[in-house]
């Protein structure tokens, strides 16, 4: 035995952090009776013996190695071989099996200085595809390579189906004081499942999932799995020159939200959820028959708890396998950009559970999260915080966004919790947090790294949104970073969300007292990009359906209600974001683990609101000044705001041209107004081109006949007028025709 009793010690005990120095070959030099040559020592599971084949050798000459260990270490001498040579090892396995392979200890680190600089300066735009796991080709030889952020480990160990998940046999090299530890396992393949043996101070090893994880297999194993992205060939060249070259903030911005899991369900085959493939052909249908323009889906980044609906995520990288492979994750997004829709995803970079496979305490320390509870442990959702201020993790988050629009061609992403991220004291009472350096409640760390990933995305993906769900009046949202905002394109209109559902949920009677509540929103809508919202949080928790929020009975009396909202939502300026079921009236709560009540569509109540949405979307699609004029002062026009008693609003949309001009009457009592007047701009025909109380939606049939003169009387400081038949709780839209 060649090997000092402390190394090998060192490498069957696991204790290790530099096995590169012990295993594989080294060249030794002439000592006293002792010629030059190479020592080569392997440590290998289930081999019975062991030979070094040269393969620089034409008849591939075999030397001899010493087992010195029953659980697999061998060491051997090869004399007159002064310099290190290509070399595989051969083994005969305890069944008899033979086996030849490269061996993983010959390999240098597949990171470089450069590399390793970049991530721990958090500057390495592009560490996503270094660390994790990696298809390579080393010196030509194919394999896969590994890298772990681990700094504060004592030691790491690839383990997996191909060496029995033992510890002991793939321990990873450390890049030093950078915490990051690697290793290249040559002959490794797609499929193969694995994850991180860290050693910690603490004693027992932790098994850890890959933080950089791109597919994971199902609960309750969690085993993350190799495999290759770059093999899918992608088809929607045209979808992405046409998204880079639109000015999305100028543009008709319709976004169908969806819960993937719980949209529709195949009830031949025990109810399941539809997989990706099977979603892209039924939904490209219904969004075109809908006219939306692009769809969100709630997260789809892998998470182990159905329940969360996907916002407790642990593979941040790894679309779930609940619905498939990424491969068929890629085809849904490649069939939806090649039939012209945009594809918008949940991500979560405010917070991550608490799982013992995932990133909680990672290398047995707070890495990912902060150590003090004030800062680290979020006391609403149980969840641990993300640590802005830490370099690797600030760029493990930015790698997450941009992996997503690399790898899958993401054209958006709607950032969850913003708020939650924004104040250090975020659902906290006084001495439950810790205030920034300067003695305020804002996360300066949070708020530099959201400036950081906008800008990023931005630049190298042009065209793509994000959209932030940010709940309280933080100003500068959605202004460029350069102006000193946070650099978002778009930010959810919480606000308007909340007063209008207010106004609309109490009786027509009582509503004249909250008339405020319909125009209150109009003194802040410019001071943001805003997109008008209805999402899955109002159908939630006990919040009752869109439909059984409205006053009145029998249900089409709340139908009645609810196409009037969606006609002021989509006649309201801001680009707009309406959930799954909310377009055609479900009556039930929203449930994650059932698909929703399609059924209901064979009913005139359900099939009209789902009509109203479709109508609404084509006008908003395709009316010039609609789409254009969703952020610009210009685009909008109060007619009269403050006609309290009759519970009516009036404005107008406005483009380039005044046959783009709409004029916008809503009511919401639920009588009929006969005579009222409206002041208008210019003489001439208005052409009504919506009115939700029609009989095609289910509604009365109250209107205008289709339009109506304008009359050469002054109205609401106005020189002309119409004069109208307003339909009880209704939204009738007017198109100047000239």
């Amino acid at each position: 035995m060649i090997i000092s009793k402390a190394d090998l010690d060192s490498i069957t005990k696991v204790s290790c952090s530099q096995p590169h120095a012990v295993l594989g070959m080294h060249p030794v030099r002439k000592s006293g009776k002792r010629q030059a040559g190479v020592l080569v020592r392997a440590y290998l599971d289930d081999a019975k013996s062991c030979e070094v084949v040269d393969l620089a050798d034409e008849n591939g000459e075999r030397y001899h190695l010493k087992k010195l260990t029953p659980d697999g270490f061998f060491e051997g001498f090869i004399e007159g071989r002064p310099d290190v040579f290509a070399y595989r090892l051969r083994i005969e396995r305890y069944n008899g099996e033979i086996r030849q392979f490269y061996d993983p200890y010959s390999f240098l680190p597949t990171l470089s200085e450069d590399d390793i600089y970049l991530f721990n300066e958090g500057n390495d735009h592009q560490v996503h595809n270094k660390m994790g796991a990696h298809i390579r080709v080393v010196d030509g030889v194919p394999g896969v390579s590994f890298a772990v952020w681990a700094p504060n480990a004592q030691r790491v160990s690839v383990v997996g189906d191909f060496n029995h998940w033992d510890g002991r046999y793939h321990p990873m090299r450390s890049m030093g004081a950078s915490g990051v530890w690697e290793l290249f396992i040559p002959g490794l393949e797609v499929g193969a499942k694995y994850k991180y043996e860290i050693g910690t101070r603490h004693g027992y090893p932790h098994l850890k999932t890959d933080p950089y994880g791109t597919r994971f297999e199902a609960p309750p194993y969690n085993a993350s799995i190799v495999c290759d992205l770059g093999a899918y060939e992608w088809n929607d060249g045209d979808w992405q020159e046409r998204r880079a070259s639109t000015d999305w903030k100028n543009a008709p911005i319709s976004v169908y939200e969806m819960h993937l899991g719980s949209w529709k369900s195949v009830v031949e085959d025990a109810n399941r959820p539809l997989n990706y493939r099977e979603v892209a052909t039924e939904l490209v249908a219904y969004l075109k028959s809908m006219h939306y323009t692009h769809v969100e889906f709630m997260p789809l980044s892998e998470h182990p708890f159905d329940g969360s609906w996907g916002y407790q995520v642990t593979g941040f990288f790894a679309p779930t396998q609940r619905f498939g492979s990424p491969e068929d994750f890629m085809y849904l997004v490649d069939t939806l950009h090649q039939n012209g829709f945009g594809v918008i995803m949940d991500w979560v970079p405010a917070h991550f559970p608490t799982d013992s496979f995932a990133l909680a305490q990672f290398d047995g320390s707070a890495l990912y999260e902060h150590a003090d509870p004030r800062q680290g442990f979020h006391q609403d959702w149980g969840t641990l915080i993300f640590n802005y201020g830490r370099h690797e993790v600030r760029a493990f988050l930015i790698a997450s966004a941009l992996a997503w629009c690399e790898r899958f061609h993401i054209d958006g992403l709607r950032v969850d919790a913003v708020a939650s991220m924004l104040y250090l004291d975020y659902s906290r009472e006084e001495g439950q947090w810790i205030p920034n350096q300067y003695g305020g409640r804002e996360n300066l760390e949070a708020m530099d790294f959201l400036r950081m990933t906008n800008d990023l995305v931005h630049k190298y993906y042009p065209g793509t949104l994000m959209i932030a769900e940010e709940s309280t009046a933080f100003g500068g949202v959605s202004k460029p970073t350069s102006e000193g905002g946070l650099g978002f394109d778009f930010k959810w209109n919480m606000g308007w969300m909340h007063d209008t559902l207010e106004y609309m949920q109490k009786d027509p009677i009582y509503r004249k007292y909250e008339h405020h509540q319909l125009s209150f929103g109009m003194l802040y809508q410019y001071s943001e990009n805003f997109m008008q919202v209805f999402s899955h949080d109002e159908v939630v928790h006990g919040k009752g359906s869109m439909l059984l929020k409205m006053p009145g009975e029998p249900i089409s009396a709340k139908a009645h209600q609810l196409r009037a909202l969606y006609g002021l939502m989509w006649m309201w300026p801001g680009k707009k974001t309406l959930f799954m079921g909310s377009d055609f009236g479900q009556s039930s709560e929203w449930r994650y683990a059932g698909s929703l009540d399609w059924h209901l569509l064979q009913y005139p109540d359900h099939e009209g609101i789902q009509m109203v949405v479709r109508d609404l979307n084509r006008i908003y699609r395709d009316v010039p000044g609609m789409g254009s004029g969703d952020l610009s002062m210009e685009g909008f026009e109060w007619i009269n705001s403050t006609d309290n008693n009759s519970s009516v609003i009036t404005f107008m949309r406005k483009g380039e041209s005044k046959t783009d001009t709409l004029v916008v009457v809503g009511h919401f009592t639920p009588v009929s107004r006969d005579g009222y007047r409206v002041g208008v701009p210019w003489p001439g025909y208005y052409r009504e081109i919506f009115n939700s109380d029609a009989k095609l939606y289910g509604g009365l049939g109250f209107g205008n006949g289709g339009g109506i003169l304008a009359e050469k009387e002054a109205w609401d400081g106005r020189p002309y007028s119409i004069k109208l038949e307003l339909p009880p709780s209704s939204v009738s839209v007017f198109r100047y025709e000239g």
